[in-house]
């Protein structure tokens, strides 16, 4: 954290299960539990303001198509997600 931006701290409680989830989630990507959580909360930031600004922009423009929303998911998918190696789509 920068020296004019200290970290903030909190108490929180969570459900056993979440807890565990969360040890053993940070742990995987080797962070400690207050970074895993706080970009835990920034992704889900993240994801109520884009839902916000489509439901924004939906109320101005009218709801997207079924043919909109499928060429969204192919372009997320293009852009995020792994793509197979050779020798997998070789099978």
């Amino acid at each position: 954290m920068p020296r004019g931006n200290p970290a903030r701290k909190l108490a929180i409680t969570v459900d056993a299960d979440v807890h565990a989830r969360v040890v053993r989630a940070a742990r995987k990507r080797k962070l400690s539990l207050s970074a895993w959580l706080t970009e835990a909360a920034r992704q889900s930031l993240r994801l109520a303001e884009g839902l916000a600004a489509v439901t924004e922009w939906e109320a101005e423009h009218g709801a997207f198509t079924a043919q909109e929303m499928e060429a969204a998911g192919r372009e997320i998918r293009r852009k995020h997600l792994p793509r197979p190696s050779r020798r997998s789509r070789a099978r």
